[in-house]
């Protein structure tokens, strides 16, 4: 982590009607649980698991997690995506190499569906287009996100199994290629 905060420029905050970015922080892990447990906890909804077991178990698995991308992404920004005072998803996003990285995107389930997350996706790739890189990601294959990095123009380049790796890149022309 860089330990500085990405604000979206000034003309990205006015289209977001309210969206803005600063760094994660260690007050932000209650929040970053509960976003991770509402993304996750459906698939362990048919394990057959007292609910101390369930929730252990997602806290053992966020956990990795965290500890995963911090070690994989040492130089990444990991975000908190706020509207107004309220912490309503997270964006990582690795700068560091040839390729920016999304490490991932997420928004509380009852902010989804509202263009936060394409306003998000459109800043980063404006950033890409500017500098001459391509954004990459990786989506699970059911995902609905999947939809969403296909209409901004992101392009599948391999078949990971359950992953599916895909890239966004500027044209010579600055559109998507």
């Amino acid at each position: 982590m860089d330990g500085e905060a990405r604000p979206l420029s000034a003309a990205a905050l006015r289209a977001s009607r309210g969206v803005a970015l600063r760094a994660e922080c260690g007050n932000d892990e209650a929040f970053v649980f509960t976003l991770f447990v509402e993304a996750r906890a459906p698939g362990f909804a048919n394990i057959p698991l007292e609910p101390a077991q369930r929730d252990a178990l997602l806290r053992q698995q966020f956990t990795l997690q965290t500890t995963q991308y911090r070690r994989s992404f040492p130089a990444a920004s990991f975000s908190i995506v706020e509207w107004g005072a309220a912490s309503i998803g997270r964006l990582y996003v690795d700068r560091s190499a040839p390729s920016m990285h999304v490490i991932d995107v997420a928004l509380l389930r009852a902010w989804q569906g509202r263009g936060i997350g394409s306003r998000l996706l459109g800043e980063l790739q404006e950033e890409a287009r500017v500098a001459g890189r391509a954004v990459s990601l990786h989506v699970e294959r059911e995902s609905p996100a999947q939809s969403l990095y296909l209409r901004l123009g992101f392009r599948v380049l391999r078949d990971k199994g359950v992953y599916l790796e895909m890239e966004w890149r500027p044209a010579p022309g600055g559109r998507a290629a």
